[in-house]
């Protein structure tokens, strides 16, 4: 709820996770559905469906995030998003 308030997503954001007890509880639906996001889930027992994103965010984090510290938020979004 503090991402979709502070971010203010546009209607059509796909919301991807596991298929924990939390993202399948209908106060979590409900709200992905008031701000216009869809809910999508990994198929049970398929580890695979997060693979490309967590292989992304460990690189992020070996090759950038671990190497780098920033003196303010401004410059590691420009170190982050270019």
């Amino acid at each position: 709820m503090m991402a979709a308030q502070r971010q203010r997503p546009a209607r059509g954001l796909i919301c991807h996770s596991d298929r924990g007890s939390q993202y399948a509880a209908s106060a979590y639906v409900d709200h992905l559905a008031a701000i216009g996001a869809t809910p999508s889930m990994s198929r049970s027992g398929n580890c695979y469906d997060n693979a490309p994103m967590e292989s992304f965010f460990h690189t992020s984090k070996a090759e950038l995030v671990r190497q780098c510290r920033w003196t303010t938020q401004a410059e590691a979004r420009q170190a982050l998003f270019g």
